[in-house]
């Protein structure tokens, strides 16, 4: 049954009832139950499920977010947030260190994110990383984003397997000298199929996927971050953003949190 309908049937028993109270009473129930499911997914898909039974939730952000409230972020359970910090070697996130700041003091573990560019060389990402992302202990491993992209297009030529993973690798060596962890990778379907598959076992990895459990969609892939929708409403956030959840239990997240390592890849 649809909300709609399901506020329809109660307020319809409410005015039979014919009192004023009961009305009143109707009334309040319904914009209760509004309010409850003005947050959690605009369109769920039944694929993902069993993301929602997982214990440790979070998001990931950027300036399409624009100003978050984060005290409301961190009330309402999400306990981790991925922020982008860098895209290319040229760009940076304009709400960066606002939300770097915002989710620290609201007491949101938080990690920050590069997002690759295939065009340029991947020296000169990781000197424009490690120029706008602060050294900082507490934060979470840093992510290098790694999927195709409209910019992709650009590049002279098709990017090769063994090129893309050369940079990749280059990436993560940085970013990891830079923080002292080591990075997650996050990737979609299709960039994990080109390039990913079979690679980087050692390395934590976040996966997409919005219609289906990342097994049916990832090919013998360990994974350590799910982000099961993109469509999300969360309290302190106008309008969607990306939900992400740990694939662990609250002792494993912890442990993750204090070694920024997924003990499954052998370095925790």
């Amino acid at each position: 049954m649809t909300l709609a309908s399901r506020l329809r049937t109660r307020l319809g028993v409410m005015l039979r009832v014919g009192t004023a109270g009961a009305i009143a009473l109707g009334i309040a129930a319904c914009a209760a139950q509004v309010g409850r499911d003005s947050y959690g997914d605009v369109k769920p898909h039944p694929g993902v499920e069993k993301a929602h039974a997982l214990p440790i939730h979070g998001i990931d952000v950027s300036r399409w977010q624009r100003r978050i409230d984060w005290a409301s972020v961190a009330a309402s359970g999400k306990r981790f947030a991925f922020i982008k910090a860098t895209e290319g070697g040229d760009h940076v996130d304009p709400l960066f260190l606002q939300n770097w700041e915002g989710a620290r003091q609201a007491g949101v573990a938080r990690g920050a994110y590069h997002f690759m560019f295939w065009c340029r060389p991947a020296e000169d990402q990781a000197v424009w990383f490690r120029k706008v992302v602060p050294q900082d202990a507490s934060a979470l491993p840093p992510v290098l984003d790694v999927e195709w992209n409209g910019e992709s297009k650009t590049c002279p030529g098709k990017l090769s397997r063994p090129k893309a993973l050369e940079m990749i690798r280059l990436m993560l060596r940085e970013m990891q000298a830079h923080t002292g962890k080591r990075p997650i990778i996050y990737t979609d379907i299709t960039f994990h199929e080109d390039i990913l598959e079979g690679e980087l076992r050692e390395y934590a990895h976040w996966i997409r996927s919005t219609a289906a459990e990342p097994h049916v969609r990832y090919k013998d892939r360990t994974w350590t971050i799910w982000q099961y929708t993109t469509t999300g409403r969360v309290p302190g956030i106008s309008g969607a953003v990306d939900r992400n959840a740990f694939h662990g239990s609250e002792a494993e997240w912890q442990a993750f949190v204090r070694g920024g390592c997924d003990s499954r890849f052998g370095c925790g």
